[in-house]
């Protein structure tokens, strides 16, 4: 690997206890300029059903794996982890070409994630229940507790995969499942790093490497792990037509989508406006827009629109476009050519149907331009769904509750935020707009990993976030006991 001469892990790929010989590899290559990075190996069907099998196997031992194990495992791994952050961080921005500032607040949140999920493993209990509110109860003694749900399949998208993949397998051991990982085709290098060092962490705390597997590998691949009937949940991060697929197919395995959406930012009358482009331009082009809760839409009020547009003009100069190496990059290559062309083609078909270019809009030595449209219509995919680079959208409304109104006319419901100085604005903005995050005076974008993180409508199902995640991936089994077997109550 170019530059990477410090990462080391067995070759092939980690099925069992083992790494086995993969049957094909695939290059991997740096979509800034198309160097290659590594040959990286790539599984089949038949290595899915085997890593399924060594999972199942490794169910009833993982469900009974003490506490302390799981917690020590988790620790051990956030310090590998942390110790090698700096080659961690290159790696991303190599498979990814995501810019090295957003990679390197990746790896910050894949560290926060694997020490909270670490945590959250002394907080797995359950409770009592007052079996007596009804008379046939009188004597009976009732308590529930969470039991793990079984092998979890974990499907990381390419944008993020370190994090994505530490949000699959972190909380899927702390709750006691076996977990299968598989990265996205153009992203597996930091993935099958970070699998290896936690494979070494809990074979350091006593318990079977094989609790954590990796696969890569296609949609053939995928089908085959999702639609194992020995699977207790699927977990997937990626496109909503991918996700919508991997449910039909899975049914009735539970699945976790984290799906995308297309964000939209609320700008108000009484909004500070230069805050509200700042977090625009910080918003809407941080990991060159390859980002699920970009802020991709922006809705303002007629009574700030001019103010607003200036404010934003004058900022968007400010960010960088070039090699995702420099820390003062802040726009670089998309994952790859088509995604770019993709991404071009949206914005130029939203200009032909009558949007006004204000910013950008050209692919400039194969890096789409930080981008502006102006009044895009509805029906275009560039405000409809969701662009996945760097393109914002602004149009404006009479009001607020147009504002609102408008959010809530999108398929997506992931992320959305309203600038505004009015507390009554902002309660009515959580009351009212239709996603799985409300938040005000900040970036849609803005994420802790320790708190319940998904979506509504086809923005996905279930929550991630270490504690909601363990949650989703563990079952109440209630326990009910008459201690005395003596005379007692007709039910």
């Amino acid at each position: 690997m170019t530059g990477l001469h410090r990462i080391a892990h067995p070759a092939g790929l980690p099925i069992g206890e083992e790494w086995v010989p993969a049957p094909s590899t695939a290059e991997v290559r740096f979509p800034f300029s198309g160097e290659l990075v590594a040959e990286a190996p790539v599984g089949s069907t038949e290595l899915a059903t085997q890593a399924v099998s060594y999972a199942a196997g490794l169910r009833e031992q993982a469900s009974s794996l003490p506490s302390h194990v799981r917690r020590a495992a988790l620790t051990e791994a956030h310090r590998a982890v942390a110790d090698r952050r700096g080659e961690f961080e290159q790696l991303l921005v190599l498979e990814t070409g995501k810019p090295l500032v957003d990679c390197r607040v990746e790896v910050d949140r894949t560290l926060l994630t694997l020490t909270t999920a670490a945590e959250e493993v002394a907080r797995l209990h359950g409770e009592t229940v007052p079996l007596d509110l009804l008379p046939s109860g009188e004597g009976l003694l009732g308590f529930w507790v969470r039991r793990p749900i079984g092998v979890v399949v974990g499907i990381a998208g390419y944008n993020y995969p370190l994090l994505l993949a530490s949000h699959k397998l972190a909380p899927a051991l702390a709750a006691g499942c076996p977990v299968v990982v598989k990265p996205a085709p153009q992203t597996p290098l930091a993935t099958l790093w970070l699998v290896h060092l936690v494979r070494e962490a809990l074979a350091a705390a006593g318990a079977p490497r094989a609790l954590v597997q990796l696969l890569t590998g296609g949609v053939d691949v995928g089908v085959a792990l999702t639609t194992d009937r020995r699977v207790g949940a699927v977990s997937f991060t990626g496109s909503a037509a991918v996700g919508h697929q991997i449910a039909k197919d899975a049914a009735p395995t539970k699945v976790l989508l984290e799906l995308g959406s297309n964000s939209a930012l609320v700008v108000a009358a009484d909004a500070d406006v230069a805050a509200a482009a700042d977090a625009v331009v910080r918003g809407g082009y941080y990991a060159s827009g390859q980002a699920c809760i970009s802020v991709q839409r922006v809705v303002v009020v007629d009574a700030v629109r001019d103010a607003f547009l200036a404010a934003l003009s004058a900022r968007l100069g400010e960010v960088v476009v070039g090699d995702p190496r420099s820390p003062e990059t802040r726009v670089s290559a998309l994952i790859d050519q088509r995604s770019t062309e993709r991404v071009r083609s949206w914005a130029d078909a939203a200009v032909t149907a009558g949007a006004t270019l204000v910013h950008g809009g050209a692919v400039r030595e194969g890096v789409m331009e930080p981008t502006v449209l102006l009044d895009v219509p509805d029906g275009q995919l560039a405000w409809d769904e969701e662009v996945f680079g760097p393109v914002v959208a602004v149009r404006s409304v009479e009001s607020i509750d147009a504002a609102f109104d408008l959010v809530n006319r999108s398929r997506y419901g992931l992320h959305a935020s309203v600038f505004t100085a009015s507390l009554d604005t902002a309660f009515r903005a959580i009351d009212r707009i239709e996603t799985g995050g409300v938040v005000v005076n900040e970036v849609p974008g803005f994420r802790s990993d320790v708190m319940p993180y998904g979506g509504v409508k086809d923005s996905g199902v279930g929550r991630e976030g270490p504690r909601f995640a363990i949650e989703e991936l563990t079952v109440t089994r209630m326990a009910i006991i008459r201690p005395s077997t003596g005379a007692r109550s007709q039910p």
